[in-house]
């Protein structure tokens, strides 16, 4: 028995029934996706000018999934193909306050400390490059993130080469002194 059914097999002996999905989610060259959870529809508006203020030269598509009321998602940004792109991935995931965020011409480490100090924003999944899947339970009431697999797992333990290529890399890209 593998582990997804085991965990749906446990979910329903103890009386609860639900489902786990694994849902890849689309990732163009060249753009990164941050993934999070946030509880109010203004975190679309609020979470659009934390990033607007950290990077204003940053390109970007936001969606939202509100929980209640209409129950649509919301979606905003100043790049039309990456506003679609999130509103879509936003409903392929379907869970209830997740937010999804592509950019371009800018890298997450220039919009996550603002998106952290967001009042309405819970937590953050994931802020990669890497290939992404969203790991979504859903139960009769609906549906909600576990978490995500970002990338590959490790293949082993960097080696002293491998420790100077990435303290040389951080440097030429202009994140540590030199």
């Amino acid at each position: 028995m593998d582990f997804l059914n085991f965990k749906l097999l446990w979910g329903i002996v103890v009386g609860g029934k639900f489902k786990v999905e694994i849902v890849q989610l689309p990732l163009p060259k060249g753009v990164n996706i941050i993934i999070g959870q946030s509880h109010f529809i203004k975190s679309t508006e609020d979470i659009y000018e934390a990033i607007v203020n950290s990077c204003p030269s940053i390109k970007f598509g936001l969606g939202f999934c509100e929980a209640s009321g209409d129950r649509l998602v919301r979606y905003e940004g100043n790049d039309e193909e990456l506003r679609k792109l999130a509103a879509e991935t936003c409903l392929k995931i379907g869970a209830g306050h997740v937010f999804v965020i592509y950019l371009k011409d800018g890298w997450p480490i220039n919009v996550l400390n603002a998106l952290k100090n967001v009042p309405e924003v819970a937590r953050i999944f994931a802020a990669t490059a890497n290939p992404i899947q969203a790991v979504v339970i859903e139960t009769e009431q609906g549906r909600g993130l576990l978490g995500v697999v970002d990338g590959y797992k490790p293949v082993g333990i960097e080696t002293e080469e491998k420790i100077r290529e990435r303290r040389d890399f951080l440097r030429k890209i202009g994140y540590k002194l030199k």
